[in-house]
């Protein structure tokens, strides 16, 4: 489903540049059970994301939850693809028809129309890497993705749930598509605390302070600071609905941390009429 150019023609480099990315970096959080990973292209966001994806242990990892803000369409729930592969330069991946049988039947969830799929990056990004990271395992392996809406706290937190099951499996990782902030007047977001110095450093300033309360666990928390800040974090959503997961997790409990690896940045904006949009690789684990 990756359009543009000849899957075959694009292999050899992206399968290099995948290859020199992931050997650039270490595993210190595997075996992850979640990650959350950028889904910009990949000359700006490869070498952060090999951080998240290092972190995926092939061996044990059976099904892949690919949760991705909607970009394109309204979407008030999370809607479901009508394919049955997605096709990447590196090999196909095959959805699991079994796991959308069990979240179709909530009633929660809509399907997406072959174009909104098509158009979609969030996911379509992460598929590359997934294929790269489960390279060894390659026909052990199903994927679920999953387009997520504009949700409200409550409906995060009902997604949350119903994924808390699929997340307390080992056998099941979950890829959480998101970047950070989009700051410039192309984004309409220009929030600017002049106590950091330079403008980049106010965004650094104001993506960290996001990135601890994530890794704190915390939904509400996470829900306030967005609220107070308008930080232009793209995979909100589905970060929100991870985070709900956690929370439910955690009330029968099981003991888990979040790290964040990396944060970069497409570049430094020092004047009002650049533009940039910053990238963090993390990865949950379970205890």
């Amino acid at each position: 489903m990756l359009s543009g150019q000849d899957p075959l023609v694009a292999r050899p480099q992206l399968n290099a540049q995948l290859e020199g990315w992931l050997s650039q970096v270490q595993s210190t959080k595997r075996p992850a059970r979640a990650i959350i990973a950028p889904h910009a292209g990949y000359t700006y966001c490869g070498s952060c994301a090999a951080h998240a994806y290092k972190q995926v242990d092939p061996s044990i990892t059976r099904r892949i939850f690919i949760l991705g803000p909607s970009h394109h369409v309204p979407l008030s729930r999370c809607a479901l693809s009508s394919v049955d592969i997605y096709r990447t330069p590196l090999y196909d991946l095959r959805i699991d028809q079994k796991i959308y049988g069990e979240l179709w039947k909530t009633g929660m969830f809509e399907r997406m129309s072959l174009q909104t799929d098509e158009d979609e990056h969030s996911i379509e990004m992460h598929l590359p890497y997934t294929a790269k990271a489960m390279e060894s395992h390659k026909d052990e392996f199903t994927i679920i993705p999953v387009l997520v809406g504009a949700l409200s706290e409550s409906k995060e937190q009902e997604f949350g749930k119903l994924f808390s099951k699929y997340l307390a499996d080992p056998s099941n990782l979950f890829v959480v598509s998101s970047d950070f902030c989009h700051w410039g007047q192309r984004f309409r977001y220009s929030y600017y605390d002049e106590s950091q110095g330079e403008i980049y450093r106010s965004i650094e300033h104001l993506d960290k302070m996001g990135m601890s309360i994530i890794e704190q666990l915390d939904p509400v928390s996470f829900s306030n600071y967005l609220k107070k800040y308008h930080n232009t974090i793209c995979g909100r959503h589905p970060i929100g609905v991870l985070l709900n997961a956690i929370t439910e997790l955690q009330k029968n409990g099981m003991n888990m941390s979040f790290s964040f690896l990396n944060y970069a940045q497409s570049s430094q904006c020092r004047n009002w009429q650049d533009s940039s949009v910053s990238y963090a690789a993390g990865a949950l684990t379970v205890h």
